[in-house]
């Protein structure tokens, strides 16, 4: 009984396991985000490496007083960052297809994850918004580079630091 016991626990424990996608990095990780208003708009990739912009665009939405809006970034199986409130993040990638896993943190909005692949090709830059949707769902499709450009510079750079 114990033994059947016991191994159900571990087929359960499995299945569980299989259901955050693996783009995403592990559930149990979170970030300090801070917004650094004091960026540079030259953005360009490291040699032999493409970059990937990640913008969080929620508009003039007011989620609450002192609520923020903070949004974990995954690429293959591992998170990369975090995103707050209308800000960006730009990641350095190794050329080749990559997964992507935007996961949003959120009291008030819930916990939506949105996937998605890239095929990166070094010396290449790559835009990627994520929008709320109504009914609790995210949106994250690739964005032109002036309307990116544009968000960049109004926006922050978020620089989040993995809590211990």
């Amino acid at each position: 009984m114990l033994r059947m016991a016991l191994i159900a626990f571990l087929f359960a424990a499995s299945a569980l396991a299989q259901d955050y996608p693996s783009a995403c990095g592990p559930e149990n990780v979170s970030f300090n985000v801070t917004l650094n208003r004091s960026h540079s708009l030259l953005l360009r990739p490291e040699p032999k490496k493409a970059m990937v912009i990640f913008i969080q665009d929620f508009g003039e939405r007011n989620v609450g007083i002192g609520v923020h809006v903070i949004a974990r970034v995954g690429v293959d199986g591992g998170w990369v960052g975090a995103i707050k409130d209308n800000s960006y993040l730009a990641v350095s990638l190794e050329q080749g297809t990559h997964h992507i896993c935007v996961n949003l943190d959120s009291k008030m909005l819930g916990t939506p994850i949105e996937l998605a692949h890239l095929t990166a090709e070094a010396g290449a830059v790559y835009y990627l918004r994520w929008r709320y949707l109504s009914g609790g769902n995210l949106l994250l499709a690739p964005v032109d580079s002036d309307e990116a450009k544009y968000q960049i510079a109004m926006f922050p750079l978020s620089v989040s630091t993995s809590k211990k």
